[in-house]
């Protein structure tokens, strides 16, 4: 499954609190009501 992911790799905790960061930040203030999939492409392909 490995070979197959586009990043090489999978998610972590610390990606996941990445993006929670992100998003309770004011550079996400216009954000709303999206998906923000944390698949490094997986879906993608």
């Amino acid at each position: 499954m490995m070979a197959r992911h586009p990043m090489g790799r999978f998610a972590e905790a610390d990606d996941v609190a990445r993006a929670i960061a992100l998003l309770l930040s004011d550079d996400a203030g216009l954000i709303t009501g999206a998906v923000l999939p944390l698949d490094g492409g997986f879906l993608a392909v």
